[in-house]
């Protein structure tokens, strides 16, 4: 499994070396998008938007727009260093709390924990100790140049860490348009409501749900590839060695060529002269 951080995490005195690994993956299927002329990859450049130029990487900066058309540009030493400083520091575990107290609204990314060089039995330590309290740790990490709430919790015997999100990232439920204030249901609609529910309650059992739009997308795709419905990208005609060599050579050739018209001004000057 890859590992995309190392770095350690402590509670108190004790200090954990580790490494994190995505605990989830994107399997939502790509598309491409081609030009439905030709079928060749369409290209997405990076322009200036005043003088209309393609950007190359180097002349990219980063900057913080604080109103409109207003910007404090930010050097890219000073962000490395930023980042840098704080990625060398351990993860503190600050707080421990109950899971329940924390709504499934905050949670965001799912991160495997395994144990660096030295750090298993410190690693059992805080795996056992969270599963008798019954508790999961609260930190602070820095993924990615951003500094982000975690939750440190178990699962399946291997610790996980849940980045959550701070309180100002979550919008106000209270914002949300057309929320009735009051239920307006009869008893006789909620039982009902309250006994499809009880019929429909289950086991939670991930294993036997899928993505049946990807399922069907990926059927499609392999029902055309194998039915030869595909299309092949038109390319560029390189260029011909041979015909810029032909042109070269005649290029060569006309400009050798004797100018035919200077030899009778040359006679018809030369009686002139002698006339005289």
């Amino acid at each position: 499994m890859h590992t995309m951080w190392k770095g350690s995490i402590s509670f108190g005195l004790v200090n954990i070396p580790i490494k994190l690994h995505t605990a989830t993956e994107d399997k939502d299927i790509k598309l491409r998008t081609l030009h439905n002329k030709c079928h060749a990859p369409i290209k997405y450049e990076k322009t200036c938007s005043v003088c209309g130029e393609e950007v190359k990487p180097e002349d990219i900066v980063k900057a913080y727009e604080y109103t409109k058309g207003k910007f404090v540009v930010l050097d890219q030493e000073d962000l490395e260093k930023l980042r840098k400083e704080n990625e060398e520091k351990a993860v503190e575990i600050i707080d421990f709390v109950k899971i329940e107290e924390i709504d499934p609204i905050y949670f965001d990314r799912s991160y495997y924990m395994s144990p660096n060089e030295g750090g298993g039995k410190a690693y059992s330590l805080l795996r056992k100790a969270l599963q008798e309290s019954q508790k999961v740790g609260l930190a602070k990490i820095i993924i990615r140049s951003k500094e982000q709430m975690a939750v440190i919790r178990v699962y399946e015997n291997t610790l996980v860490m849940e980045t959550i999100h701070f309180p100002d990232e979550v919008r106000k439920a209270g914002d949300v348009p057309n929320v009735p204030s009051e239920d307006k249901v009869t008893k006789r609609e909620l039982d009902t409501a309250i006994l499809l529910i009880d019929q429909l309650t289950t086991v939670f059992e991930p294993e036997k749900y899928t993505d049946e739009y990807r399922t069907a997308l990926l059927e499609l795709i392999e029902l055309k590839r194998s039915g030869k419905e595909t299309v092949t990208a038109a390319t560029k005609e390189p260029a011909s060695n041979v015909t810029d060599l032909m042109a070269a050579l005649q290029a060569s050739i006309d400009r050798t060529k004797p100018k035919k018209a200077a030899a009778p001004r040359k006679k018809a000057a030369s009686k002139i002269k002698k006339e005289a």
